[in-house]
């Protein structure tokens, strides 16, 4: 094993994205694909509810409360999916209370994805600046060390 620190692997990319080797853009083109097909056949599906729900005859009350609640959860979700590649979340934060809200909004998820892996592997940046940043320390601390202090002689007393 390599000394020094080792990078973060990145769901479906593992460590290719250190190097961009390992088939690394042929992984990005195929997540960006299959996060956009799972999107289109979500809101499919989500648009057979919808159907579902004009047959059953439930009012315009609750057919318009249903595509406001996925619209606005999916606005959530996309937007705490987004933040989430480029800044790790506090420990305290709000993330566990809203896991239920980006499971209905999934479609703004899949959507951020599928953008994300447009341009980079989703994460790549906050890890990359995080790897680079504890290389650096890591060097920073290395160089300044000047051997072995038990090898070294003793001070003369003046």
């Amino acid at each position: 094993m390599p000394a020094g620190p080792q990078p973060e692997p990145i769901r479906f990319f593992g460590t290719t994205w250190v190097e961009h080797d390992g088939g690394y853009a042929l992984l990005r083109v195929g997540l960006a694909i299959g996060s956009l097909a799972t999107a289109i056949a979500s809101a499919l599906m989500l648009r057979f509810a919808y159907e579902g729900l004009q047959i059953g005859n439930v009012g315009p009350f609750l057919s318009i409360s249903v595509v406001v609640l996925f619209a606005i959860a999916s606005s959530i979700a996309f937007t705490k999916t987004w933040a989430s590649f480029s800044r790790r979340p506090a420990p305290s934060s709000d993330e566990a209370a809203l896991k239920g809200l980006k499971t209905i909004g999934f479609i703004g998820s899949l959507i951020a994805y599928f953008l994300r892996c447009l341009g980079e592997a989703p994460g790549e940046k906050l890890r990359r600046a995080e790897y680079e940043r504890a290389q650096a320390e890591y060097a920073r601390r290395r160089s300044t060390r000047t051997g072995n202090p038990a090898t070294r002689r003793p001070k003369r007393k003046k």
